[in-house]
Order: structure tokens, then sequence, then C-alpha cells
């Protein structure tokens, strides 16, 4: 299960990104005369962003949906094959509409956070270095409380005592397939003779 997994995040790294973006470059690259490969490249990447902020948003629900992965692998093969040629008609039908409707709104917002960005970084990092830090603090002192309780897991997991220090988790009263003299005599120390 995890290598299909793993197989299908690889073909997608692939597929849906090292391919188009040579192909991309290769039309950057080209003559200025081939501005219809250049459109076509950047559709593809705006609906690739689209499709990353969406699985960035919704990553939990998305984890629930069976053959996601292989079915976004298979989208993205379908934008960029030259046969379909899907981004044409993704970006035509439904990107375009729905952004040249909010376009208005979107660059307002746009505008505001590049205006505010570094006030809106300060404000995020501040945030977080003080929770960070007091969260760090907590857990040291949860860990210090443990240790200092003398608990039973503290015990177990030191590693400066005696084998025969361990704590037992058989019953002392049953042993599997004996009586309580065999079990005594099983937990008897080795070399001691009774």
């Amino acid at each position: 299960m995890m290598s299909v997994e793993l197989l299908t995040k690889f073909l997608t790294v692939l597929f849906g990104y090292a391919m188009p973006a040579l192909e991309c470059f290769k039309a950057v690259e080209q003559r200025t005369g081939r501005t219809d490969q250049l459109r076509f490249w950047c559709q593809y990447w705006i609906i690739l962003v689209i499709l990353v902020i969406f699985d960035e948003i919704a990553g939990a629900l998305i984890s629930r949906i069976p053959m996601y992965y292989e079915v976004k692998l298979a989208f993205l093969v379908y934008l960029w094959y030259p046969q379909t040629r899907g981004s044409d008609i993704v970006y035509e039908n439904f990107v375009r509409p729905l952004v040249m409707q909010y376009e208005p709104n979107i660059e307002e917002r746009l505008r505001y956070l590049r205006a505010n960005a570094g006030d809106l970084i300060v404000f995020y990092l501040k945030n977080f270095t003080d929770r960070g830090y007091e969260l760090f603090l907590r857990v040291l002192d949860f860990a210090q409380s443990q240790a200092s309780s003398g608990s039973r897991t503290r015990r177990f997991f030191s590693f400066r005592r005696d084998r025969g220090e361990r704590p037992s988790f058989v019953d002392d009263d049953y042993v599997h397939g004996s009586d309580r003299r065999s079990a005594a005599r099983q937990r008897r120390p080795r070399g001691a003779d009774y």
C-alpha cells in the first residue's frame, strides 16, 4: 500500500511538475513567434496552482477520498498531453470565467496584502515565537514533573540499573503451563539454589 502511494507521488512530481516545467522552459526560450505555446503553459501553471491551493485547504478531506492522487495524476497528464490539451478546455470553460468574475475583489485584496506584507509577517513571526516559546516551556515543565515523580515509566526506561530490577508484566500468580512452585523457580535469579 505504501509503495503504491510513494510511486503515485513520484509520478505526480515527474509528470505533473518536472515535465511541464521543462516544456514551459522550452516555450519561454523559443523564438518570440511561439506565443501560443507560452500561453498554453501559463494556463497549465495557473490551473496547477489552483489545484495545489485546493489540496492545501482540503488536505484532511482529500486523504479520505479513494484513489484521489491517482485521479489527480491522470488529470495533470490530461492538462498537458498534446492530443487532449486539457489546459485550453479547463482554462477557457472554468478558470477564466470564475477569475474574471472575482478579479476586482481579488486584485483589491492582493493590493492590501502587498502593502501590509511586512507588518503581517512581523505579526505572525512574533506570535509564533511567543507561543512556540510558551509551548516549549510547558513541555519542559511536563517532562521535569514526570521525571521527578519517580513513576513506573521512568524506572522502566532507565538504563542505569540491573536487569533484575526491571518490572515484570507477568502476573506472579500465573505462568502459562505451570503451577506456583515452578513459577517461583522461573523467577529465581540464576545461580541461586534454594
